[in-house]
């Protein structure tokens, strides 16, 4: 018979693999869009993007915490220990850089379609929003690649919670 903390750790890591997965496929095919400066490409690629950002990423953005609460609790390990604290800050902290991502792919992917309707070449603000788009990507990888550690190794992190 399966059981059910087994079958829990299989859904939290599987809910951080799509996070990182998801993640790292999405900036690469964005970076690779943009590096054409064709609008009709870049429009196509964003518009898939935010379909994958918002099938796979915020389902996993979902789960993550559902699991990691019902893991918690069948291993008895209090949600103030340091390195679920950590976790839940850095957790916090890959929200807050990815929530306006999604809001920038999908001003990206209009302005890219309004300069590939129009034939235009893509305008400013389209650059501008790329560059904080590039930008928030460190510290969400980062974020998400330390929280995959601190849940594999369970230091011993006082933070004061």
């Amino acid at each position: 018979m399966i059981e059910l903390a087994t079958v829990l750790k299989l859904l939290h890591v599987l809910g951080a693999t799509v996070l990182l997965g998801t993640g790292a496929g999405i900036a690469f095919f964005m970076v690779m869009a943009n590096r054409t400066r064709d609008a009709r490409a870049i429009a196509h690629v964003a518009q898939t993007v935010v379909i994958a950002d918002f099938i796979f990423t915020a389902s996993a953005v979902l789960l993550q915490p559902v699991t990691g609460w019902l893991l918690a609790r069948t291993g008895s390990y209090p949600l103030t220990e340091g390195w679920i604290g950590l976790s839940l800050v850095l957790y916090l902290l890959v929200g807050a850089c990815w929530l306006p991502v999604v809001w920038i792919q999908i001003q990206m992917r209009n302005l890219a379609r309004a300069a590939a309707d129009d034939h235009a070449p893509l305008p400013d603000r389209y650059d501008r929003l790329y560059r904080v788009w590039f930008y928030l990507g460190f510290p969400a990888f980062a974020g998400v690649i330390a929280i995959i550690w601190l849940m594999l190794a369970k230091p011993s992190v006082a933070i004061g919670f």
